[in-house]
């Protein structure tokens, strides 16, 4: 082969990203980080996490990625404790950092559900009553209209035994929990909590606080007597119309962190 040749299809074979493209990508990376953040301290200062709890985001560059923060309470994190994992849970740059015990919720989630791209883990109190009985958490008002996609229960015994700890610490537990979420937004953890998923990170926090509130005002109207749920329609119609809104409660919380 002439040398000319060999120079020319090794140039052909390389791909130049241009400096711009670049740092656009490193803005977007940024902006997700400092949007991840903001979620731990909105779902702090919201009441739906406290010590415990949280909340990660699929790598927008990378959907066999994620990203989470190291572990520790997520009204305290900031950019420099998030880390990244591969779907397996595995920590790609620990630098020495603990992670999560149950971060194995999130990659198992991320894997089987490519229409997911984040995740919140909440030990919400109103929740608990409807994963430890025979009640089923039903959307009670048009802000909880995405429950009506079904709210299944994880019994966390099915897969690891009546001895565990209650804590989705290994990749069978996680993956039996994203078994159990199915297509659902939101699961119910027996005696422990609950997941929510969406699209984006203000969407998993919108369902992660309404989840809690639609359990509170449920457990209200049981106490009346014979609730009157949102029917089917009328939860997919007004799911439809909270995913243009989600900006406005996002906004706003964010705002009360100042």
């Amino acid at each position: 082969m002439k040398r000319g040749a060999f120079v020319a299809g090794t140039l052909a074979a390389t791909v130049l990203v241009p400096p711009r493209a670049r740092a656009a990508d490193g803005d977007a990376a940024a902006a997700v980080i400092d949007d991840l953040v903001t979620a731990n301290r909105i779902l702090a200062h919201e009441n739906v996490v406290d010590g415990f709890g949280h909340v990660s985001v699929r790598d927008p560059q990378n959907p066999n990625r994620y990203r989470l923060a190291r572990s520790m309470a997520p009204a305290l994190v900031t950019a420099a404790d998030i880390m990244t994992y591969d779907l397996d849970s595995n920590a790609l740059d620990a630098s020495g950092r603990t992670s999560y015990l149950e971060r194995f919720i999130h990659g198992a989630i991320y894997k089987v559900r490519p229409d997911v791209n984040a995740i919140v883990h909440a030990h919400t109190a109103a929740v608990i009553p409807f994963g430890v009985s025979a009640v089923r958490l039903q959307p009670v008002f048009h802000m909880g209209a995405f429950l009506g996609a079904g709210v299944p229960v994880f019994e966390i015994r099915d897969a690891g035994g009546t001895a565990t700890d209650m804590l989705v610490s290994s990749q069978p537990l996680g993956d039996a929990l994203a078994r159990t979420l199915g297509t659902a937004n939101v699961a119910l953890m027996r005696g422990h909590g609950m997941v929510a998923v969406a699209g984006s990170i203000p969407e998993a926090v919108f369902r992660a606080y309404y989840t809690g509130q639609d359990a509170q005002l449920q457990a209200d109207a049981l106490r009346l007597g014979n609730p009157t749920y949102l029917s089917g329609d009328e939860a997919r119609r007004a799911t439809a119309t909270q995913a243009g809104l989600v900006s406005r409660a996002w906004d706003l919380w964010k705002r009360a962190l100042r």
